[in-house]
């Protein structure tokens, strides 16, 4: 006879989670770190009541629940997927708070389980608070909003359902070509009701996380097409940090030569001072990647899944019968652009290709354009991170960053210009120095962000890079740092506005309009602008801060920063500027039809630009 618990579905959810393990390469570790949330009648007496009673899964407050689930997805991030924070909300805004959160995690392949409160099951007092109503179906509510920013998604409406929803939640969870987000809807009064658990659906349970090789074929082939390249080129993505497949590549890179350019998610893992590293690559990218990618004839894409900034929106790679070799656990994501799928693991398939290559190398000519590009690149780079008026730019501030935060430190950005600058002029040295959102490039993330980094490494220095913009939309887990005792440093860049869009919308020939932060002047915004004390703002929770209007203050605040023990915020006011000059084209559609010449004009030039748009099949 099966032995059984009695238990409510939510104390049930607690101690599942409790007891999860990964195991990869032979390495067990606990899976859930911890929980967030923010409680309300749709989970206080449920989810609430269970994580009081139970000690060993250590519960967070955070301020804001889109900001608890940006947390745990950088903590998941940082730890390499192979540890996540579930995330308890109440019903209606708490839960649909959680949404860009979920969408956040699911375009990134990065793992949160989320378990929002739902209506009554039993409807007796439906409508409940915050119910929102539909009036064709009594089974919907606001969390079918998660449905297709979800990986998986279940509604619980009887407590048994848990034993068939929790292990099936894990198993996409700890699947690293199937992770993202997971929601699990807890209707409130199922939460509290009590059935029979068998006994060891509660006992540790550990997940094995599989190198899977790649089909033996497919290397043979793949190192065949890479033997006869003669201008190969290769683009890396997170999937090589997931894989811990750093060391790998630099052997890959050390035998072939085969110049390598990385996309945000795969900053870091070859590092800058390679000389096989050509930097970003992309409509971010570097002179240098972007040169060569140009006219490389067969492109190695290893973890990533190709957005239209690594592809400069299909028109980066020129080269005559251009062909793609694509390593990547998910098959998905290893068929874009035709190319020749080696799906499996990144550091199986890295060790098996540098085998399979022994003894061949580029052509010498080739190295030596690769080797050019590099070093006029460098020059270029010093040349963009210096003020020669002595005014701070947002280049010079990412240089002295750079410069000042040393090893064990690392950089946590996400959105508007900061991505664009920082990918070009970042000059990485270690694997965890640099953290990026750009798959979904979500204002609001940076600091919640650098919160999740600094759970996942505690012994790590945290900066979070943002604007004002992203600043004043979710800043409220500075609070939360400061709470649970996780130190980091904010360099909050204030230029009045969302000043890359607004350069984006001048660029395209419109006039400025509605992306600053000034006064209205009429029927429009054109007054003077703001004026917005962000040093206060901070210290009002708690923060210590600094000012900074040159590199020589940079630096010293930056280096007082780090002997402080409570989180920091480096407030550096900027002039508004046009923003570093790309090397790549982006698809920003004009419009077709306009009574302005210069968007007439820029219409032309987009016209003439998707011309180099190419279907690589």
């Amino acid at each position: 006879m099966v032995r059984a618990v009695r238990v409510t579905l939510a104390q049930a959810v607690v101690r599942f989670l409790d007891a999860q393990r990964v195991s990869r390469d032979g390495e067990v570790q606990r899976f859930f770190r911890g929980v967030f949330g923010i409680f309300g009648h749709g989970n206080v007496t449920g989810l609430g009541q269970a994580l009081e009673e139970h000690e060993g899964l250590p519960f967070f407050q955070p301020k804001n629940e889109q900001g608890m689930v940006h947390a745990a997805i950088a903590y998941a991030k940082a730890r390499r997927r192979l540890s996540a924070f579930a995330c308890t909300s109440s019903i209606g805004p708490g839960a649909t708070n959680m949404v860009t959160g979920a969408a956040t995690a699911t375009i990134n392949r990065l793992p949160v389980l989320l378990l929002p409160g739902d209506i009554f099951a039993n409807r007796a007092p439906q409508p409940v608070l915050q119910q929102l109503e539909f009036p064709h179906s009594m089974d919907v509510s606001v969390n079918d909003c998660f449905r297709p920013v979800s990986r998986y998604w279940d509604r619980i409406q009887r407590p048994e359902q848990i034993l068939s929803a929790l292990p099936e939640a894990m198993r996409v969870l700890a699947d690293p070509a199937e992770t993202g987000a997971v929601t699990l809807c807890l209707p409130q009064d199922v939460q509290a009701e009590a059935f029979d658990c068998p006994a060891h659906f509660l006992q540790e349970r550990v997940h094995v996380i599989e190198r899977r090789p790649c089909a033996r074929e497919r290397l043979v082939e793949a190192a065949a097409l890479l033997r006869q390249a003669r201008r190969p080129f290769c683009i890396v993505g997170g999937g090589v940090h997931y894989a811990a497949a750093e060391e790998a590549l630099r052997r890959f890179a050390d035998v072939t030569g085969i110049p390598v350019g990385v996309t945000q998610a795969g900053m870091g893992a070859l590092p800058d001072a390679h000389g096989a590293c050509l930097g970003a690559v992309g409509v971010t990218g570097t002179g240098a990647a972007n040169r060569i990618a140009h006219d490389a004839d067969v492109v190695l894409t290893i973890g990533t899944r190709l957005s239209d900034f690594t592809t400069a929106s299909k028109t980066q790679f020129q080269g005559e019968g251009v062909r793609f070799i694509a390593i990547n656990v998910s098959a998905f994501d290893a068929a874009k652009h035709g190319a020749l799928p080696l799906v499996g693991d990144a550091r199986l398939a890295l060790e098996e290709l540098t085998k399979a290559l022994e003894g061949w190398l580029i052509p010498s000519a080739y190295g030596a354009e690769v080797r050019a590009a590099r070093e006029a690149w460098a020059k270029t780079r010093e040349e963009l991170t210096r003020s020669p008026d002595g005014k701070l730019t947002q280049a010079e501030v990412i240089r002295v960053l750079n410069d000042e935060a040393g090893p064990g430190s690392t950089v946590v950005h996400a959105a508007g210009g900061i991505p664009g600058d920082i990918h070009k002029l970042w000059r990485s040295k270690e694997a965890d120095d640099y953290h990026s959102e750009y798959g979904y490039s979500c204002m609001g993330y940076e600091v919640a962000g650098a919160l999740g980094v600094k759970l996942a490494h505690p012994q790590r220095e945290v900066y979070a890079l943002l604007g004002d913009g992203s600043y004043l939309m979710l800043s409220q887990e500075l609070l939360t740092s400061i709470q649970e005792g996780a130190k980091i440093t904010v360099v909050l860049l204030d230029n009045h506005g969302y000043q890359c869009i607004h350069n984006l919308q001048r660029g395209s020939g419109s006039r400025s309009f509605g992306n600053e932060f000034r006064a209205r002047k009429g029927d429009r915004l054109e007054g003077e602008p703001l004026a917005v004390d962000f040093v206060q703002n901070a210290q009002s929770l708690g923060a210590r801060t600094f000012t900074a209007t040159t590199a020589s203050e940079l630096s010293a605040a930056l280096r007082e920063a780090r002997t402080v023990t409570t989180s920091c915020l480096i407030y550096i006011p900027l002039e508004a500027s046009p923003g570093l000059p790309g090397t790549s084209w982006w698809d920003v559609p004009i419009a077709e039809v306009s009574p302005c010449s210069s968007v007439r004009e820029k219409r032309a030039a987009y016209e003439e630009a998707k011309k180099k748009q190419r279907l690589y099949y």
